[in-house]
């Protein structure tokens, strides 16, 4: 195997401001993640987690469908694995989806929070904790207020975060618990994320 065909893993990238962006959604999320990947191109420099609440009983498809829609590497998130640019992770039915220190993935079976397991306050916990100014949160379309705990938490580490603007959502409850936290740094139309996405992490890598 030649080099070139192995891929990165995040410390190859030292001098990218931002090496990971932590997507939260729900209702209406398929969708408006698809949008946002669509854009993105293979050699982006930095990892994608994403958690949107699912079925404790039923099996994720979404790997197998957003792979269909974006040059990007997805797959569905292993226990250990360790992060790696230009490529997404999915969520695990009935797993919280965290990050740990050494920028490997876990897959935790701790408690629920707030009756959803993965949960978007957990998992952006652990990447404030873990990646803290080289994070990027964004919440998008979604029901009740899950992620505006780790929202707060995502600043307090000195991260960056977008909220999809209401206009664009087609379930405003999420953004809008994350936006009355006053720790939202931009608040955007979904059709202008993935551009935004692109200037945060790959022009200022290349400045």
């Amino acid at each position: 195997m030649t080099k070139q065909a192995r891929p990165a893993i995040l410390s190859d990238f030292p001098d990218a401001d931002f090496s990971l962006i932590a997507i939260a959604t729900s209702q209406g999320g398929l969708k408006a993640i698809s949008e946002i990947l669509s854009v993105l191109p293979a050699d982006f420099p930095a990892a994608i987690t994403i958690v949107q609440h699912l079925s404790a009983k039923s099996h994720s498809y979404m790997a197998e469908i957003l792979t269909g829609r974006t040059a990007l590497r997805v797959k569905p998130a292993e226990d250990g694995e360790r992060l790696r640019p230009g490529t997404v992770y999915t969520p695990v039915p009935d797993k919280h989806l965290l990050v740990k220190a050494d920028k490997t993935l876990y897959l935790s079976d701790e408690p629920k929070v707030n009756f959803v397991r993965p949960a978007a306050n957990r998992m952006f916990a652990s990447v404030a904790a873990s990646l803290r100014t080289r994070a990027i949160a964004v919440v998008l379309t979604g029901n009740q207020s899950d992620g505006a705990l780790g929202v707060v938490a995502i600043k307090k580490h000195g991260g960056f975060v977008i909220a999809q603007d209401e206009a664009s959502c087609e379930c405003f409850s999420m953004p809008k618990a994350a936006i009355a936290t006053g720790k939202v740094d931009l608040i955007l139309p979904l059709s202008a994320i993935a551009g935004t996405l692109l200037d945060l992490v790959i022009s200022t890598k290349a400045a």
